[in-house]
């Protein structure tokens, strides 16, 4: 199992969860951002810079990821796309998208966006609370470890 992160928009203390996480557990952690990421010295973090422009990270995520890999992300299309190679996919707030769950986000989704285009105020995200920092990192070690368990990169989130 590899962890790709789309880290242009990921919170530092998110990142620091998986700086932690990706060593305990020897997992190999891809940071992909289009600007310049400082990571820790380890040969299981890495970062990757790519190019300015709409999606390109994500894109690069979605060539890049496999069945079985975790994807950390809050962008809903990044997270449908990567589901679609039957990847795992966690929220910055510790949500697990699912293939059946992942519709109702699309949806919400857009009809925010047109809520916007029309000029309604729909204000932005939460600031991120100590509460969302232990759901991730929660849902994080849940994820990671019955992965380890299991001896396979084919995890269902769906069961317990």
């Amino acid at each position: 199992m590899k962890i790709w992160v789309d880290a242009d928009a990921c919170p530092v203390v998110i990142k620091d969860i998986l700086y932690r996480a990706a060593q305990r557990l020897q997992q190999p952690l891809t940071l992909v951002a289009n600007q310049m990421l400082r990571t820790p010295p380890s040969p299981l973090i890495r970062a990757v810079q790519v190019p300015q422009g709409f999606d390109v990270a994500d894109s690069y995520i979605v060539e890049h990821a496999s069945s079985g890999d975790l994807v950390i992300t809050a962008d809903i299309p990044l997270a449908s796309e990567v589901l679609r190679k039957e990847a795992l996919v966690l929220s910055p707030r510790g949500e697990c998208y699912t293939a059946d769950s992942i519709s109702e986000q699309l949806t919400m989704r857009d009809m925010m966006e047109e809520l916007r285009s029309a000029g309604v105020d729909t204000g932005g995200p939460s600031v991120l609370s100590q509460a969302d920092r232990r759901a991730f990192a929660n849902a994080l070690d849940k994820l990671l470890q019955k992965a380890l368990r299991m001896g396979t990169a084919r995890v269902d989130v769906d069961k317990p």
